[in-house]
């Protein structure tokens, strides 16, 4: 089933390639920006790939259907194919592209055939996702040559980061080679930011820590609006356990592993990124919802969510001292936004640092989830990367007026 047409209006399609997604929106250039179509094709890589949508309220919302993505080159294909089929791409003007890793950039950037070599020359720094990034925007490129591209780097939010957190105690030479922590889930940390300011400006130019806690997670800490620290440092797998990364590990177990178990750099690179975390801790899955539902009667399910709220309330206390204090927490993401009980585990070690839940409001999952008046606001704001690309894109190419 085809969308019906939208109304005339230039938009922008978002395009978020992950290892085994691509996710997708329309949102009209206007202000305040629709979102018009939003979907994805998941599971690339396997037999059951699908292509799922949805549309605004006055559109048809199409069906899921089966597609063939045995890879994303594959998958990138169908997608187009498909929404060349949608009334509403004729609108199409500009693509904006959620890229993880920009290096020193701190600002979106179009996209042009000197972007891709850069982006090609930096592919090692982030080998699960640039080379779909790159892929998805040489494809676009050749595909639909007159219209323009943007691509918006999660990487740009820390820029911020004073030269001591972006350091690491490595040999001074590899400074020279970019190899410093750079951070992640900036775009979604820029959205975050963008709404405390709407919510409580004088809260946004605070203690902040932002909590995006979800198959991939992270925290930041910023004040006065700007990054100052983050979880995540040279690659997405470090910082915190997650769904199917380590976060932080001790560099010695690479090198056990070597020794006892000849495992090689890439073996160890697939375990650490796509075999560990909440899935290699509890043997059972990556996502936290079927650990919970399980925590009851397995240990291992239990002792994976104890160690994800543990981990989580450790990066908070430290990120209190970065900032000598903390005047407000948000949740996001997934879990962050979805989980009461996770929100529970993780604060109730932090009434030292005037953190407290209204268990009312947090079972129900609030805007606001800390008691009024409290020490610390500590709220639940629900992500939205596809969006804060779209107004990037649009404020990169000046298409406001159009």
């Amino acid at each position: 089933m085809t969308v019906k047409a939208a109304r005339p209006c230039a938009s922008v399609l978002i395009l978020n390639g992950g290892s085994s997604s691509i996710r997708f929106a329309v949102y009209e250039s206007r202000e305040p920006l629709r979102r018009l179509l939003a979907g994805k094709v998941d599971r690339i890589g396997s037999s059951g790939a699908n292509l799922t949508a949805t549309a605004s309220p006055e559109h048809s919302a199409p069906r899921p259907r089966r597609v063939a993505a045995g890879d994303h080159r594959a998958a990138a294909a169908v997608l187009l194919q498909w929404l060349e089929a949608q009334p509403i791409f004729s609108s199409v003007r500009a693509v904006g592209h959620r890229v993880v890793h920009g290096m020193s950039r701190s600002e979106p950037a179009l996209v042009t055939a000197k972007l891709l070599a850069d982006l090609r020359r930096n592919a090692p720094y982030d080998p699960d996702h640039l080379p779909v990034e790159i892929g998805l925007m040489d494809m676009l490129r050749k595909r639909y040559p007159r219209v323009r591209q943007v691509a918006c780097f999660d990487t740009a939010f820390h820029r911020t980061m004073p030269a001591i957190a972006r350091m690491l105690p490595i040999p001074r030479r590899y400074a020279n080679k970019h190899v410093e922590r750079y951070g992640f889930h900036g775009i979604s940390y820029a959205y975050l930011m963008a709404e405390l300011e709407r919510l409580d400006p004088a809260a946004a130019r605070g203690r902040v820590i932002l909590a995006h806690l979800g198959s991939g997670a992270s925290l930041c800490a910023t004040r006065d609006g700007l990054s100052v620290d983050t979880s995540m440092g040279f690659t997405p797998a470090s910082g915190l356990v997650m769904g199917t990364r380590t976060g932080d590990l001790d560099p010695g177990v690479a090198y056990y592993l070597a020794r006892t178990e000849g495992v090689s750099a890439a073996q160890f690179q697939q375990m650490v990124n796509h075999k560990s975390g909440l899935l290699g801790v509890s043997g059972i899955s990556s996502d936290l919802r079927d650990l919970l539902a399980r925590q009851g009667h397995d240990r291992r399910a239990a002792e994976a969510v104890e160690l994800f709220c543990y981990q989580v309330t450790k990066w908070i206390g430290s990120f209190a001292a970065v900032l000598g204090g903390v005047d407000t927490l948000v949740f996001s993401a997934g879990i962050g936004e979805n989980a009461p009980m996770i929100r529970r585990e993780i604060c109730h070690r932090l009434g030292f640092l005037g953190i407290e839940l209204d268990a009312r409001r947090n079972a129900r999952n609030a805007a606001l989830i800390s008691p009024p008046g409290g020490r610390v606001s500590v709220r639940v704001i629900p992500t939205n990367e596809e969006l804060m690309i779209a107004r990037l894109v649009i404020r990169t190419l000046d298409m406001s007026a159009a």
